[in-house]
């Protein structure tokens, strides 16, 4: 007699506790991380728009470094192409444990948050080069609206004092790293000037170099600085985006545990990158690349120009409609069933929330527009896309909050203090 099928886990249902503990100690710190951007960026906003704008801008502009290596630039690019490298090595990290030990271990668990992002990136790359080239204007921009900030996003929920369950905030984190992998392939592909093959090879030894050491078992971070300094500065110098030279190091590092072993390579170099990339790394970002003039004219050109336009109406409604489609799809298609303590508005709040795209679309405006007045055109769309986007986030969230707040408790509560929510101890006795 044939054996019955193995029901379905049901989506966004209770996470397994290794997974549901990685998750919250990942979004702590991209929380905490999140409000500090958020600071970062209103700082920038106010600063840039006061009489003393000029000496922002002689900070931003001022270069620094060393010419003869290539390296002289300014203090924007260096947050840019710098600092941001940190930040995609930990994305790098958290992309490749997703792959390992995540939700993208295995392709029926990965099916359907991957094909939720893919759409949540590419509707809103088709809204907005349908609304660029009605508009007369230029397709460049169409990767900007592609990507989410999952800091940014934190922060907002954090502002609103809700308490999402961690289903719902490992979905969002799923679609934020799927999302940095497409911008990830999208700035190394799109945005490649003219190639140095003699720099472009001796970032690959690098690589090659660390990815050996790793092989080997060789420790000592004595290592790993210097190659991967030289290996961003060769990365740098190719005419690839420096950044891409973080995400490529985050993925060799090893991120299965030998035996007898505390913690792997990937999670010693995430516990100590990962504050300073959402506490420094990103904020720093967000000082020298969100400080846009302010004026009703401004403003004004931001929904009348289709370039604009079309960055604020991928992100509003691109990502809402591809996230939301994608996810609807993907569940009938993999016959998936959604958790019954929530319902379809759920996921619709959620891909709202993923309109807000900070980071890596202020990076990406800078590299698809670059005559600095179009740039400032596209930062002022980001900013305002990602501001009506958690306006709207927060009004859809907030009006769930009591069914998000009684299932936060429900699998928090420790009665016992054992340190184990004792939902998962009850559901160990179920299945025995």
């Amino acid at each position: 007699m044939a054996a019955a099928p193995r029901e379905r886990s049901p989506f966004l249902g209770l996470l397994p506790l290794p997974e549901r503990n990685a998750v919250v100690q990942a979004l702590r710190t991209e929380t905490v991380g999140g409000l500090v951007l958020l600071a970062a960026a209103v700082v920038a906003l106010v600063w840039a728009n006061t009489p003393w704008s000029g000496v922002y801008e002689q900070i931003r502009d001022f270069h620094f470094g060393i010419p003869a290596l290539g390296l002289d630039l300014s203090v924007e690019h260096w947050t840019a192409d710098g600092l941001l490298a940190i930040f995609f090595l930990v994305a790098g990290i958290e992309l490749k444990r997703e792959l390992v030990v995540g939700e993208l271990r295995t392709p029926a668990t990965a099916a359907l948050p991957v094909i939720a992002a893919l759409c949540g990136m590419i509707v809103p790359a088709a809204v907005y080069v349908a609304t660029a080239t009605a508009g007369g204007g230029s397709p460049e921009g169409w990767a900007v609206p592609m990507a989410t900030d999952i800091a940014f996003a934190l922060a907002v929920l954090a502002v609103l004092s809700t308490h999402l369950p961690a289903s719902l905030r490992a979905f969002l984190l799923t679609l934020a790293v799927v999302d940095d992998l497409g911008a990830i392939l999208i700035i190394a592909i799109f945005f490649t000037s003219d190639l140095n093959f003699a720099a472009l090879g001796g970032a690959f030894a690098g690589l090659a170099v660390i990815y050996a050491l790793q092989r080997f078992r060789v420790r000592g971070w004595w290592w790993y600085v210097p190659l991967g300094v030289v290996t961003w500065a060769l990365m740098y110098n190719s005419g690839i985006h420096a950044t891409v030279a973080g995400v490529a190091i985050g993925l060799i590092l090893r991120t299965t545990r030998d035996r007898g072993e505390s913690s792997t390579p990937a999670e010693r170099t995430s516990h100590l990158l990962h504050p300073v990339s959402a506490g420094v790394v990103v904020p720093l970002f967000a000082l020298f690349a969100a400080g846009v003039g302010v004026s009703g004219a401004a403003l004004g050109e931001v929904f009348t120009r289709p370039e604009p336009l079309g960055v604020v109406l991928g992100l509003v409604i691109g990502k809402t409609v591809g996230i939301f489609a994608g996810t609807y799809l993907a569940a009938r298609f993999t016959r998936a069933k959604l958790n019954p303590e929530l319902a379809w508005a759920d996921v619709f709040a959620l891909a709202v929330l993923a309109g807000i795209g900070f980071t890596v679309a202020l990076l990406i405006g800078e590299l698809a527009f670059a005559d600095p007045a179009a740039a400032e055109h596209i930062k002022a769309a980001v900013l305002i896309g990602s501001l009506m986007a958690a306006g709207l986030a927060a009004l859809l969230i907030k009006r769930r909050n009591g069914v998000y707040r009684r299932l936060y408790d429900e699998e928090t509560r420790d009665d016992d203090h054992d340190g184990i929510p004792d939902i998962y101890q009850r559901a160990d006795s179920a299945e025995r």
